[in-house]
């Protein structure tokens, strides 16, 4: 078990090589999340898509009273999100917990890397809004 989760993080990070490798090759680009490629609505949820070469940039918006477990998991098909995050945290308040028990809180300009395994959830009266950046494209058909 331990050689094949070796080897597929060799595997990804060799992939990542090639992806930023292909990034540094390309022109500039500029796309504006007001004006997204695609807009999908789970539940409570709301995803504002930008394509760009080799990057996809979501606007992520749970709103008051969102929780992955019940707005998105019906889409997943999974007991918890196995996707892996990288965002920045830009209005209101995200709790996440992960599959081992370990949890936290995140806020405005926090930085978010959030491995495979979690639930999360809307906190306070408002909703919270980041910014995912990720290699691909959405996960959930919709």
């Amino acid at each position: 078990m331990r050689v094949a989760y070796h080897r597929y993080h060799l595997d990804s990070w060799q992939r990542q090589e090639e992806r930023d490798t292909e990034m540094a090759l390309l022109s500039m680009q500029k796309k504006n999340l007001n004006q997204p490629d695609d807009v999908a609505t789970y539940g409570l949820i709301k995803k504002e898509e930008v394509v760009l070469d080799g990057v996809t940039v979501h606007r992520v918006t749970f709103d008051k009273g969102a929780r992955w477990s019940n707005d998105l998991q019906p889409y997943a098909g999974t007991e918890s999100c196995l996707l892996p995050h990288v965002a920045y945290v830009q209005s209101g308040r995200l709790h996440v917990v992960m599959n081992d028990g370990a949890e936290d809180e995140f806020g405005p300009n926090d930085i978010m890397m959030l491995p495979p395994g979690h639930d999360a959830w809307a906190v306070g009266d408002e909703p919270c809004v980041f910014i995912e950046f990720s290699a691909g494209g959405d996960y959930y058909s919709h």
